[in-house]
Protein backbone atom coordinates (compact mmCIF):
# COMPACT_ATOMS: atom_id res chain seq x y z
CA UNK A 1 0.00 0.00 0.00
CA UNK A 2 1.67 3.42 -0.56
CA UNK A 3 -1.12 5.92 1.44
CA UNK A 4 0.74 8.73 2.59
CA UNK A 5 -0.83 10.24 4.88
CA UNK A 6 0.63 13.32 6.33
CA UNK A 7 -0.85 14.62 9.86
CA UNK A 8 -0.50 18.66 11.05
CA UNK A 9 3.07 19.30 9.77
CA UNK A 10 5.07 22.49 10.51
CA UNK A 11 8.43 23.47 8.99
CA UNK A 12 10.38 26.27 10.04
CA UNK A 13 13.38 27.56 8.61
CA UNK A 14 15.72 30.69 9.58
CA UNK A 15 16.19 29.75 13.23
CA UNK A 16 12.10 29.18 13.63
CA UNK A 17 11.45 32.64 12.52
CA UNK A 18 9.69 31.68 9.23
CA UNK A 19 7.23 29.07 8.73
CA UNK A 20 7.40 27.32 5.58
CA UNK A 21 4.69 24.78 6.17
CA UNK A 22 1.66 25.69 8.97
CA UNK A 23 0.07 23.07 9.83
CA UNK A 24 -0.26 20.60 7.10
CA UNK A 25 -2.28 18.00 6.90
CA UNK A 26 -3.00 15.68 3.56
CA UNK A 27 -4.20 12.05 2.48
CA UNK A 28 -2.77 10.69 -0.87
CA UNK A 29 -4.60 7.94 -1.73
CA UNK A 30 -3.00 4.42 -3.00
CA UNK A 31 -2.06 4.69 -6.37
CA UNK A 32 -2.87 8.57 -6.53
CA UNK A 33 -1.80 10.90 -8.95
CA UNK A 34 -1.81 13.91 -6.44
CA UNK A 35 -0.30 17.39 -7.70
CA UNK A 36 1.23 19.77 -4.98
CA UNK A 37 0.67 23.31 -6.87
CA UNK A 38 1.92 26.79 -5.90
CA UNK A 39 4.04 29.86 -6.69
CA UNK A 40 7.57 29.77 -5.85
CA UNK A 41 8.39 29.86 -2.17
CA UNK A 42 4.83 28.59 -1.22
CA UNK A 43 6.49 25.68 0.72
CA UNK A 44 5.17 22.92 -2.10
CA UNK A 45 8.85 21.68 -2.46
CA UNK A 46 9.24 21.47 1.33
CA UNK A 47 6.57 19.39 1.74
CA UNK A 48 7.54 17.07 -1.00
CA UNK A 49 10.93 16.63 0.69
CA UNK A 50 9.45 16.30 4.55
CA UNK A 51 7.53 13.47 2.60
CA UNK A 52 10.69 11.69 1.56
CA UNK A 53 13.05 12.68 4.79
CA UNK A 54 15.54 14.88 3.62
CA UNK A 55 13.45 17.69 5.83
CA UNK A 56 12.36 17.06 9.32
CA UNK A 57 9.07 18.58 10.58
CA UNK A 58 8.95 20.77 13.39
CA UNK A 59 6.10 18.84 14.71
CA UNK A 60 3.56 16.96 12.85
CA UNK A 61 3.61 13.20 11.74
CA UNK A 62 3.95 11.60 8.05
CA UNK A 63 2.58 7.84 7.13
CA UNK A 64 3.82 6.14 4.39
CA UNK A 65 1.44 2.89 3.85
CA UNK A 66 0.23 3.39 7.17
CA UNK A 67 3.72 3.59 8.71
CA UNK A 68 5.04 6.18 10.89
CA UNK A 69 7.72 7.41 8.61
CA UNK A 70 8.52 10.90 10.55
CA UNK A 71 11.90 9.66 12.02
CA UNK A 72 13.47 6.92 9.19
CA UNK A 73 16.02 7.79 6.74
CA UNK A 74 14.54 8.35 3.04
CA UNK A 75 16.23 4.94 2.17
CA UNK A 76 13.96 3.06 4.44
CA UNK A 77 10.93 4.80 3.54
CA UNK A 78 10.12 2.83 -0.11
CA UNK A 79 10.01 6.11 -1.96
CA UNK A 80 11.88 7.44 -5.24
CA UNK A 81 12.27 10.95 -6.36
CA UNK A 82 12.66 12.74 -9.60
CA UNK A 83 14.59 16.13 -9.17
CA UNK A 84 14.16 19.07 -11.56
CA UNK A 85 17.75 18.76 -12.64
CA UNK A 86 17.43 15.29 -13.76
CA UNK A 87 21.00 14.42 -11.67
CA UNK A 88 21.38 11.93 -14.12
CA UNK A 89 25.22 10.75 -13.92
CA UNK A 90 27.43 12.11 -17.29
CA UNK A 91 30.29 9.87 -16.46
CA UNK A 92 27.73 6.51 -16.77
CA UNK A 93 25.67 5.01 -19.69
CA UNK A 94 22.02 5.18 -19.56
CA UNK A 95 21.51 1.86 -18.59
CA UNK A 96 24.14 1.94 -15.53
CA UNK A 97 22.22 5.48 -14.67
CA UNK A 98 19.22 3.46 -14.32
CA UNK A 99 20.84 0.35 -12.35
CA UNK A 100 22.32 2.83 -10.13
CA UNK A 101 20.02 2.40 -6.91
CA UNK A 102 19.69 -1.81 -7.45
CA UNK A 103 23.52 -1.74 -7.77
CA UNK A 104 23.65 0.29 -4.38
CA UNK A 105 21.24 -2.49 -3.03
CA UNK A 106 23.73 -5.17 -4.39
CA UNK A 107 21.21 -7.22 -6.64
CA UNK A 108 21.94 -9.95 -8.58
CA UNK A 109 23.14 -9.08 -11.93
CA UNK A 110 20.20 -10.89 -13.90
CA UNK A 111 17.55 -8.63 -11.37
CA UNK A 112 19.07 -5.53 -12.54
CA UNK A 113 19.12 -6.26 -16.41
CA UNK A 114 15.23 -7.35 -16.36
CA UNK A 115 14.33 -4.22 -14.58
CA UNK A 116 16.63 -2.07 -16.05
CA UNK A 117 14.70 -3.44 -19.65
CA UNK A 118 11.37 -3.04 -18.39
CA UNK A 119 11.99 0.31 -16.82
CA UNK A 120 13.59 1.52 -20.14
CA UNK A 121 10.82 -0.26 -22.12
CA UNK A 122 8.08 1.49 -20.16
CA UNK A 123 9.86 4.75 -20.82
CA UNK A 124 10.51 4.30 -24.51
CA UNK A 125 14.61 4.15 -23.94
CA UNK A 126 15.23 0.91 -24.89
CA UNK A 127 17.52 1.71 -27.86
CA UNK A 128 19.66 4.38 -25.77
CA UNK A 129 20.88 2.17 -22.81
CA UNK A 130 24.41 1.82 -24.60
CA UNK A 131 24.57 6.04 -24.94
CA UNK A 132 25.88 8.65 -22.47
CA UNK A 133 23.59 11.66 -20.93
CA UNK A 134 25.96 14.47 -23.55
CA UNK A 135 24.29 11.97 -26.41
CA UNK A 136 20.83 12.34 -25.26
CA UNK A 137 18.64 15.01 -25.63
CA UNK A 138 16.67 17.14 -22.56
CA UNK A 139 13.33 14.99 -23.11
CA UNK A 140 15.21 11.52 -23.32
CA UNK A 141 17.46 12.93 -20.26
CA UNK A 142 14.21 13.02 -18.38
CA UNK A 143 12.85 10.00 -18.98
CA UNK A 144 16.07 8.25 -17.84
CA UNK A 145 15.43 10.13 -14.31
CA UNK A 146 12.19 8.82 -14.75
CA UNK A 147 13.43 5.40 -15.30
CA UNK A 148 15.73 5.47 -12.68
CA UNK A 149 12.82 6.19 -10.12
CA UNK A 150 10.89 3.91 -11.66
CA UNK A 151 13.34 0.49 -11.39
CA UNK A 152 12.97 0.45 -7.40
CA UNK A 153 9.76 -0.13 -8.05
CA UNK A 154 8.90 2.23 -5.05
CA UNK A 155 5.64 2.67 -2.69
CA UNK A 156 5.44 5.92 -3.80
CA UNK A 157 7.45 8.31 -6.50
CA UNK A 158 7.90 12.01 -5.58
CA UNK A 159 8.75 14.38 -8.49
CA UNK A 160 9.95 17.75 -7.81
CA UNK A 161 8.98 20.20 -11.26
CA UNK A 162 10.74 16.90 -14.04
CA UNK A 163 8.95 19.12 -17.35
CA UNK A 164 10.20 22.60 -16.36
CA UNK A 165 13.70 22.34 -18.32
CA UNK A 166 12.30 20.98 -21.29
CA UNK A 167 11.07 23.64 -24.14
CA UNK A 168 7.17 24.14 -24.66
CA UNK A 169 6.54 21.06 -27.43
CA UNK A 170 8.73 18.96 -25.49
CA UNK A 171 7.16 19.41 -22.04
CA UNK A 172 3.70 19.04 -23.77
CA UNK A 173 4.71 15.31 -25.05
CA UNK A 174 6.60 14.29 -21.96
CA UNK A 175 3.29 15.02 -20.44
CA UNK A 176 1.20 13.23 -21.96
CA UNK A 177 3.75 10.39 -21.64
CA UNK A 178 4.39 10.58 -18.09
CA UNK A 179 0.83 10.44 -17.52
CA UNK A 180 0.04 7.46 -19.54
CA UNK A 181 3.22 6.04 -18.16
CA UNK A 182 1.64 6.32 -14.15
CA UNK A 183 -1.23 4.82 -14.83
CA UNK A 184 0.35 1.88 -16.20
CA UNK A 185 2.77 1.70 -13.47
CA UNK A 186 0.02 2.41 -10.86
CA UNK A 187 1.76 4.59 -8.24
CA UNK A 188 1.31 6.44 -6.22
CA UNK A 189 2.66 9.81 -7.33
CA UNK A 190 3.58 13.10 -5.32
CA UNK A 191 4.22 15.96 -8.02
CA UNK A 192 4.99 19.50 -7.64
CA UNK A 193 4.79 21.67 -9.98
CA UNK A 194 4.02 25.57 -10.46
CA UNK A 195 2.83 25.21 -13.66
CA UNK A 196 -1.15 25.36 -13.61
CA UNK A 197 -1.83 23.49 -17.25
CA UNK A 198 0.31 20.67 -15.95
CA UNK A 199 -1.38 20.17 -12.71
CA UNK A 200 -4.99 20.71 -14.50
CA UNK A 201 -4.37 18.15 -17.10
CA UNK A 202 -2.26 15.43 -15.19
CA UNK A 203 -3.66 15.18 -11.33
CA UNK A 204 -6.44 12.74 -9.90
CA UNK A 205 -5.98 15.86 -7.09
CA UNK A 206 -4.57 19.45 -6.78
CA UNK A 207 -3.54 20.43 -3.99
CA UNK A 208 -3.30 24.41 -3.96
CA UNK A 209 -0.28 25.58 -1.64
CA UNK A 210 -0.15 29.36 -0.61
CA UNK A 211 2.71 31.03 2.00
CA UNK A 212 3.20 27.29 3.74
CA UNK A 213 -0.56 26.33 3.74
CA UNK A 214 -2.92 24.54 1.37
CA UNK A 215 -6.19 26.19 0.79
CA UNK A 216 -7.63 23.92 -1.79
CA UNK A 217 -7.36 20.35 -2.66
CA UNK A 218 -10.06 18.73 -4.54
CA UNK A 219 -10.26 17.65 -8.44
CA UNK A 220 -8.98 19.44 -11.45
CA UNK A 221 -12.70 20.73 -12.30
CA UNK A 222 -13.72 21.26 -9.13
CA UNK A 223 -10.67 23.42 -8.70
CA UNK A 224 -10.87 25.45 -11.79
CA UNK A 225 -14.41 25.84 -11.79
CA UNK A 226 -15.14 26.47 -7.80
CA UNK A 227 -12.26 28.24 -6.79
CA UNK A 228 -12.37 28.38 -2.84
CA UNK A 229 -10.46 31.59 -2.88
CA UNK A 230 -9.20 34.78 -4.39
CA UNK A 231 -5.94 33.38 -4.79
CA UNK A 232 -6.87 30.07 -6.05
CA UNK A 233 -9.11 32.00 -8.86
CA UNK A 234 -6.65 33.88 -9.87
CA UNK A 235 -3.34 31.74 -10.20
CA UNK A 236 -5.30 28.85 -12.19
CA UNK A 237 -6.55 29.02 -15.87
CA UNK A 238 -4.99 30.85 -18.83
CA UNK A 239 -5.99 33.94 -18.50
CA UNK A 240 -6.89 34.05 -14.62
CA UNK A 241 -10.49 34.51 -13.36
CA UNK A 242 -11.71 37.78 -13.47
CA UNK A 243 -12.69 39.86 -10.49
CA UNK A 244 -15.33 42.74 -9.98
CA UNK A 245 -16.25 44.57 -6.61
CA UNK A 246 -19.51 45.30 -6.14
CA UNK A 247 -21.86 45.86 -3.33
CA UNK A 248 -25.05 44.50 -2.33
CA UNK A 249 -28.19 46.78 -2.97
CA UNK A 250 -31.76 46.40 -2.55
CA UNK A 251 -33.86 47.63 -5.67
CA UNK A 252 -37.19 47.83 -6.03
CA UNK A 253 -37.21 45.14 -2.94
CA UNK A 254 -34.61 42.55 -4.46
CA UNK A 255 -31.51 41.80 -3.67
CA UNK A 256 -28.97 43.41 -6.50
CA UNK A 257 -25.35 44.08 -6.91
CA UNK A 258 -24.13 47.40 -7.93
CA UNK A 259 -20.51 47.14 -10.08
CA UNK A 260 -19.67 50.91 -10.96
CA UNK A 261 -22.51 52.27 -12.60
CA UNK A 262 -24.25 48.83 -13.51
CA UNK A 263 -26.61 47.44 -11.27
CA UNK A 264 -26.43 43.65 -11.81
CA UNK A 265 -29.98 41.68 -10.08
CA UNK A 266 -28.93 38.36 -8.97
CA UNK A 267 -29.98 35.28 -6.98
CA UNK A 268 -27.74 35.41 -4.07
CA UNK A 269 -27.48 33.61 -0.59
CA UNK A 270 -29.77 34.75 1.84
CA UNK A 271 -27.08 36.16 4.49
CA UNK A 272 -25.83 38.73 2.12
CA UNK A 273 -26.74 42.18 3.70
CA UNK A 274 -27.36 45.38 1.84
CA UNK A 275 -24.31 47.42 2.01
CA UNK A 276 -21.81 43.96 2.20
CA UNK A 277 -19.10 44.53 -0.18
CA UNK A 278 -18.60 41.55 -2.81
CA UNK A 279 -16.28 40.38 -5.42
CA UNK A 280 -17.49 38.66 -8.36
CA UNK A 281 -15.57 35.93 -9.74
CA UNK A 282 -16.27 34.77 -13.27
CA UNK A 283 -14.16 33.52 -16.37
CA UNK A 284 -13.22 34.78 -19.71
CA UNK A 285 -14.63 32.09 -21.57
CA UNK A 286 -18.20 32.32 -19.42
CA UNK A 287 -18.88 35.92 -20.93
CA UNK A 288 -20.17 35.79 -24.44
CA UNK A 289 -19.41 39.25 -26.22
CA UNK A 290 -21.86 41.10 -28.57
CA UNK A 291 -21.89 44.72 -30.53
CA UNK A 292 -25.04 45.10 -29.76
CA UNK A 293 -27.09 46.57 -26.64
CA UNK A 294 -29.39 43.93 -25.01
CA UNK A 295 -30.94 44.46 -21.31
CA UNK A 296 -29.34 42.03 -19.89
CA UNK A 297 -26.07 42.57 -21.37
CA UNK A 298 -22.62 44.94 -19.46
CA UNK A 299 -21.47 47.79 -21.75
CA UNK A 300 -17.71 47.47 -21.66
CA UNK A 301 -14.98 49.25 -23.95
CA UNK A 302 -12.11 47.37 -25.52
CA UNK A 303 -8.79 47.79 -24.65
CA UNK A 304 -6.87 45.58 -26.30
CA UNK A 305 -7.32 42.97 -28.86
CA UNK A 306 -5.15 39.51 -28.99
CA UNK A 307 -5.72 37.22 -32.07
CA UNK A 308 -4.45 33.92 -30.68
CA UNK A 309 -5.55 31.63 -33.43
CA UNK A 310 -8.59 29.84 -32.31
CA UNK A 311 -10.15 32.52 -30.34
CA UNK A 312 -9.49 35.96 -29.55
CA UNK A 313 -8.83 37.25 -26.08
CA UNK A 314 -9.73 41.05 -25.36
CA UNK A 315 -9.16 42.99 -22.31
CA UNK A 316 -12.47 45.27 -22.08
CA UNK A 317 -13.02 47.61 -18.88
CA UNK A 318 -16.01 47.37 -17.00
CA UNK A 319 -16.40 50.88 -14.81
CA UNK A 320 -13.36 50.81 -13.56
CA UNK A 321 -12.37 47.35 -13.98
CA UNK A 322 -10.37 45.65 -16.55
CA UNK A 323 -11.65 41.89 -17.38
CA UNK A 324 -10.37 39.46 -20.00
CA UNK A 325 -13.28 38.15 -21.98
CA UNK A 326 -12.78 35.07 -24.71
CA UNK A 327 -14.49 35.34 -28.05
CA UNK A 328 -14.65 33.88 -31.78
CA UNK A 329 -11.54 34.50 -33.53
CA UNK A 330 -14.05 36.74 -36.39
CA UNK A 331 -15.60 38.67 -34.11
CA UNK A 332 -15.82 42.28 -35.62
CA UNK A 333 -13.59 44.08 -32.89
CA UNK A 334 -11.54 47.08 -32.53
CA UNK A 335 -9.53 48.89 -29.27
CA UNK A 336 -11.77 51.35 -28.05
CA UNK A 337 -15.02 50.37 -29.26
CA UNK A 338 -17.92 49.39 -26.74
CA UNK A 339 -18.94 46.17 -26.63
CA UNK A 340 -21.90 44.18 -24.81
CA UNK A 341 -21.40 41.16 -22.55
CA UNK A 342 -24.08 38.94 -20.98
CA UNK A 343 -22.35 36.58 -17.93
CA UNK A 344 -23.12 33.11 -18.02
CA UNK A 345 -25.23 33.42 -14.39
CA UNK A 346 -24.52 29.47 -13.07
CA UNK A 347 -20.90 30.72 -13.51
CA UNK A 348 -20.54 33.63 -11.69
CA UNK A 349 -18.63 32.55 -8.07
CA UNK A 350 -19.21 35.41 -5.04
CA UNK A 351 -16.42 36.28 -2.84
CA UNK A 352 -15.95 37.72 0.14
CA UNK A 353 -14.16 41.33 -0.21
CA UNK A 354 -12.41 41.06 2.93
CA UNK A 355 -11.28 37.20 3.41
CA UNK A 356 -11.22 36.22 -0.29
CA UNK A 357 -13.25 32.98 0.80
CA UNK A 358 -15.69 32.12 -2.13
CA UNK A 359 -19.71 32.07 -1.64
CA UNK A 360 -22.26 29.80 -2.99
CA UNK A 361 -23.12 31.00 -6.22
CA UNK A 362 -26.41 32.65 -7.54
CA UNK A 363 -28.31 31.04 -9.76
CA UNK A 364 -30.04 33.56 -11.93
CA UNK A 365 -29.05 37.44 -12.90
CA UNK A 366 -30.41 39.97 -15.01
CA UNK A 367 -28.83 44.11 -15.75
CA UNK A 368 -30.78 47.03 -14.94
Amino acid sequence: MGEIRIEGVWKYFNKGKVAALKDISLTVEDREFMVLLGPSGCGKTTLLRCIAGLEYPERGRIFIGGRDVTDAPPRSRGIAMVFQSYAVFPHLNVFENIAFGLRMQKRPNEEVTRRVNQAAGLMRIEKFLERYPAQLSGGQRQRVAVARGLVMEPQVLLMDEPLSNLDALLRLQARAELKRLLQEVETTTVYVTHDQIEALSMGDRIAVMEIGEIVQVDVPKEVYENPATLFVGGFIGTPPMNFMRGTVKSVNGASAITIGDQVIHAALPAHFQTGQDLLMGIRAENIEASTQSSPDAVPARVLVVEPLGSHLLLTAQVGDTPIKVQTRIDFPVVPDQTIYLKLESNQVRWFDAETGVRFESGEKMSVV
